[in-house]
């Protein structure tokens, strides 16, 4: 008989001192490497695109910059995720979209996140250059083929459609899921 894994609700009512518990006996360094998160991802055979995408969600959680992600920022990027306010994802979002880190997004960057994010959920529902081309026949007023934060947070709120697009999309109740069972696939082993 299998093991009954905990779902995120579940994970979510736990005290801080049992996630800090788990944390640390996961990772009892009390950091997590992009080598970590990529083993934990089970990246085998995964695209170049999901690769890098895996790397930029590392970089924007790691917000010191320091190249591991602590158990602050752990609880921090799980906490944004699940509980956080739309515009505070919405900035996260973009933050992650921004891979060159100009400070706007233009298509290549948004199309080769959303490759990656169906390549690591397995979701190929709608091609992502669709997603594209209607993001930003709707939000990109400037016509310059680049958003910048305020067009998108505001692009994003005055079209729900595209609010909800992003949302399914950015979902990653899949990848914390794949997370948080390794991890305890890995404890049970």
């Amino acid at each position: 008989m299998g093991a009954a894994y905990p779902t995120l609700d579940d994970i979510l009512e736990e005290d801080m001192h049992h996630w800090y518990t788990k944390f640390m006996k996961e990772s009892p360094s009390g950091l997590i490497t992009l080598f970590e998160l990529r083993t934990i991802l089970d990246m085998n055979g995964m695209t170049e695109e999901a690769s890098s995408y895996v790397e930029q969600v590392f970089l924007t959680f790691d917000m010191d910059r320091d190249g591991y992600i602590d158990f602050v920022e752990y609880i921090a990027a799980i906490s944004l995720l699940l509980k956080g306010e739309i515009n505070q994802k919405l900035k996260w979002y973009f933050k992650l979209f921004d891979q060159d880190g100009n400070g706007k997004i233009d298509k290549e960057e948004l199309e080769t996140i959303f490759k990656a994010i169906q390549d690591i959920t397995r979701s190929y529902d709608v091609p992502p250059e669709e997603i594209v081309t209607l993001i930003y026949e709707k939000i990109d007023v400037n016509g310059e083929g680049e958003l910048t934060l305020e067009e998108f947070i505001s692009g994003a709120h005055e079209h729900p459609d595209i609010m909800d697009m992003l949302g399914k999309m950015m979902d990653l109740t899949k990848v914390l899921e794949i997370i948080l069972n390794g991890q305890q696939k890995r404890a049970i082993n």
